[in-house]
């Protein structure tokens, strides 16, 4: 454990001169909070550790996966061999224990929240409130991101991925490197997650409402298009169903996991929900009435979180505010509902359920401080044409005083 010790220090300090350049580009972000969430993310790579030692985890067989390879090159493939990939020059050559690789991986997770923080800000011009909080900075510290983000595994290398990504479409031009990252880490982990972003990407930059050339926009959705059906047939491969007969091997798929259910402890029998009852499952369950353990309990109140959150939008306003909401919105909007579809029909486990939407969420919930923010200006420029009114009274009546 000293070895993990030292190098949690040492990462650290790697990540101050990243921060600093971040803080360059943006005057507003404060790097003493992200060096707090740094603490705090690593916390809770302490927590998942702590967890590892008294329950199954896949995090063990990753690690000592590299056994198995005579060379790096052969673990290179799109899905689980990724993380194996990650691992095996760390643990090979450079002599990393299972304890450091888990905090390696942890430093990677924590990466995705730096990027999704500064997507956060950057995307908005007012702080949004929860009960006088910040809710930016409540977002970043809830703990099921945390944890399921914060070990050896798939999780943290896809949020990562995931962060790197949306904050690099924030601005594509100047941030092409950061597109590829992501890009390319999104690929090799999940497939679908990428297509949903590029199709979310086509979409709202078609769409949105910034002033930018025409044949602009139609590049960026002809691109994200023809990227989409570049992915599209290993997509459906990564998920197991037939290229050439789709329906039926989806039908398979669905039927295999309703079987799944009868030896899952805690399965939920969504085949005979309806899509709105399955989204709701994804997004908000488990409640504290059916969570399963001390765990689920912990996660109920995130969840009733997320419900508080979504109130928000069931609003007339909100379809306004879609109709003429900026391309990241719409990306992001898009993205969530897409992704969040698509799980709701092949899974049907709430432990699965739990880690897997902690990688999506952030888009619900940009969507929401950026409707929250949308009002706020509203209601300042209202608050502006009424003073102007006011104003303006005030002074034909000096007028209509001097006339006299």
């Amino acid at each position: 454990m000293l070895g993990a010790v030292i190098l949690i220090v040492v990462l650290f300090g790697v990540s101050q001169p990243i921060l600093s350049n971040l803080q360059k580009e943006h005057k507003w972000l404060k790097a003493g909070l992200l060096n707090q969430m740094y603490w705090y993310h690593m916390f809770f790579g302490l927590v998942y550790w702590t967890y590892a030692q008294f329950n199954r985890s896949d995090s063990v067989n990753y690690f000592f996966s590299y056994r198995n390879y005579k060379n790096w090159s052969s673990a290179f493939e799109p899905g689980t061999l990724f993380i194996e990939w990650v691992n095996y020059p760390f643990a090979k050559w450079l002599g990393f224990n299972y304890d450091m690789m888990m905090f390696f991986s942890t430093w990677i997770g924590y990466w995705g929240f730096v990027y999704f923080y500064c997507f956060f800000k950057e995307n908005l011009r007012f702080n949004a409130k929860f009960e006088g909080w910040d809710a930016i900075t409540i977002f970043m510290f809830l703990p099921n991101m945390h944890f399921w983000t914060a070990s050896l595994g798939k999780g943290a290398y896809i949020f990562a991925g995931i962060g790197i990504l949306t904050y690099g479409l924030s601005w594509p031009g100047r941030r092409i490197p950061l597109i590829l990252l992501g890009g390319f880490i999104c690929y090799m982990i999940r497939p679908h997650i990428l297509f949903a972003i590029l199709v979310g990407m086509g979409v709202g930059f078609v769409l949105g409402k910034e002033k930018v050339p025409v044949y602009q926009k139609y590049l960026v959705a002809l691109g994200a298009i023809a990227m989409s059906i570049y992915v599209y047939e290993d997509l459906l491969t990564f998920l197991g169903y037939d290229p050439n007969n789709v329906l039926a091997s989806f039908e398979e798929e669905t039927g295999l996991n309703a079987q799944r259910l009868q030896s899952a402890g805690s399965g939920v029998d969504m085949s005979n929900y309806s899509l709105p009852m399955k989204l709701f499952t994804f997004w908000f369950r488990p409640l504290f009435i059916d969570s399963p353990n001390i765990l689920g309990i912990a996660i109920s109140f995130e969840n009733a979180l997320y419900i508080y959150m979504f109130s928000k939008i069931i609003s007339k306003d909100f379809i306004k505010y879609i109709k003429e909401a900026p391309a990241m919105v719409k990306m992001s909007g898009v993205v969530f509902i897409s992704i969040s579809i698509s799980m709701t029909f092949v899974m049907s486990n709430l432990g699965i359920i739990i880690r897997q939407k902690s990688q999506i969420m952030y888009f619900m919930l940009f969507v929401i401080v950026a409707f929250m923010d949308w009002q706020k200006q509203n209601r300042i420029r209202k608050r502006g044409e009424i003073f102007n009114r006011i104003v303006e009274e005030e002074r034909r009546k000096l007028e209509v005083g001097i006339g006299d």
